[in-house]
């Protein structure tokens, strides 16, 4: 009989997964933590309001409710592959009420002879039992399927995990727009004090002939410009906020005040070495190990196409054709029917089937090793970002230092009567301006931060990924 079915002509050659070394960081890249994030990684922030909008948007965004139907509709193609190799059990019954054809091969029943018990043409058939079904699963595709079904279930929940990730460094990201350009525009109005103090100074002077009306209108200029910037953060702010809710799923008024609060220190962690460790922290990685996975016995199932396979179905119940002798003893039928199909000549559709499962095996390895890169790129580019942010932060603080030190001599010499107080605020300028640039530093390497956390898994955790073995 083996010989005798189709035979296997394309089974392609499997891809290879990608080489440990190849999951590292460059020695010059790292930070003076190192760590991998916790599983609530936000609450290092100590902030109440952030808390309570990430949480908000993992119990209510609509991404999450997206993820956690994908699961359940895995879970369902979970059950249905199993119940397709389960015993197979159903009530039957039926009522036929059919004019025998003389002619036909039941001709002898069309006459009507009630001593030879024929009452025809006319009769009433009746059939009722249990009938039952056993597809025996000798060379396992049936269990392959269901291997492949629980992998893409195991694949979904991966996915929900990284939706979660997603979902809070957004959260925190938008949080801390917000908060950055509260602070911005803290530093903008001090400046604008400045800049309106300077304008009636500049305006009261040009009125007494003192000066000329140039340095009024530069003033005033710069008093607007000033106020444009303002105004943009301001509009900014209501951007980011439409940003959040819309994030975490909240109506008009289902999102909370917003109050300003201190940006955070850094906390900024990165492991010393990545290798291995990185495909159990990365979720979307665990996702893409299950697609891989499944794709094995999606292959596995089609090479058991090949293969004798065998059912067994039987009944049990009465059939008559006069409903009053439907229950009776001599009614009684029972059907036992092993069954064997043995594919021989199919078009090439099995071999088809098969180079089907295998390059689209060998292409989700390939997608999988190219995440893996990108992973590690990531990591990689954020790590060496932050580290920049780190020097370029410490030589801005540097260079407030020297600002401020001619601010405070010019409020040294306005103290002693020896400048005018229009000098002594027009000092504090230059320092509310590197002040701005310090803190889009700070953002910055709290925006990178969040990014580095994300890159890192979130905290993420799944069991050591075992070795890819492609069959």
């Amino acid at each position: 009989m083996l010989s005798g079915c189709a035979l296997i002509h394309h089974n392609g050659t499997p891809y290879t997964e990608i080489a440990p070394e190849q999951i590292n960081l460059a020695d010059d890249i790292h930070l003076a933590r190192d760590g991998w994030p916790a599983a609530r990684w936000w609450t290092r922030y100590r902030d109440a309001q952030l808390d309570a909008l990430i949480d908000q948007a993992l119990a209510d965004a609509p991404t999450m409710v997206i993820a956690r139907t994908r699961v359940a509709q895995a879970k369902s193609d979970v059950e249905l592959a199993r119940a397709g190799s389960n015993l197979q059990v159903a009530a039957l019954a039926s009522l036929d009420r059919e004019h025998i054809s003389a002619n036909g091969f039941l001709g002898p029943f069309a006459r009507n002879e009630p001593a030879a018990g024929l009452t025809g043409p006319w009769y009433t058939e009746g059939v009722v039992g249990l009938g039952a079904s056993l597809d025996v699963d000798i060379w396992g595709k049936q269990r392959a399927e269901v291997a492949a079904s629980l992998g893409v279930s195991n694949a979904r929940l991966a996915e929900t995990s990284a939706v979660e990730i997603e979902i809070s460094t957004d959260v925190a990201q938008l949080y801390y727009g917000i908060q950055t350009t509260y602070q911005l525009i803290d530093l903008l109005n001090e400046s604008h004090e400045i800049a309106e103090f300077a304008v009636q100074a500049h305006e009261g002077r040009a009125a007494r002939g003192l000066e000329a009306r140039t340095q009024f209108e530069e003033a005033r200029a710069q008093q607007l410009a000033i106020e444009g910037q303002i105004v943009s953060a301001q509009g900014q702010i209501k951007q980011l906020r439409e940003s959040l809710r819309a994030l975490v799923g909240a109506g008009p008024a289902g999102l909370p005040a917003i109050e300003p609060v201190a940006l955070p220190r850094s906390q900024a962690a990165l492991p010393t070495t990545l290798s291995y460790e990185l495909l159990a922290r990365r979720p979307d990685l665990q996702a893409m190990r299950w697609y891989v996975e499944a794709s094995f016995d999606r292959i596995d199932a089609a090479k058991a196409a090949f293969y004798p396979s065998f059912d067994i179905k039987a009944f049990f119940g009465f059939n008559a054709l006069h409903l009053a002798d439907l229950f009776t003893h001599a009614s009684q039928q029972i059907n036992l029917i092993p069954g064997l199909t043995l594919p021989i000549f199919d078009g090439g559709r099995l071999n088809a089937n098969l180079n089907g499962a295998r390059e689209g095996s060998n292409l989700l390895i390939e997608q999988y090793n190219q995440a893996v890169l990108n992973a590690v790129r990531d990591v990689a580019q954020t790590g060496s970002r932050l580290q920049s942010l780190d020097a370029e932060t410490a030589l801005q603080k540097q260079r407030i230092e020297s600002v401020a030190f001619t601010r405070d001599s010019v409020e040294a010499y306005y103290q002693r009567g020896l400048t005018s107080r229009l000098a002594a605020l027009e000092a504090r300028q230059p320092v509310v301006a590197e002040q701005v640039a310090l803190l889009t530093l700070k953002g910055q390497v709290l925006s990178q931060e969040i990014v580095l956390t994300k890159a890192l898994g979130g905290g993420y955790l799944a069991d050591p990924p075992v070795e890819l073995k492609p069959r």
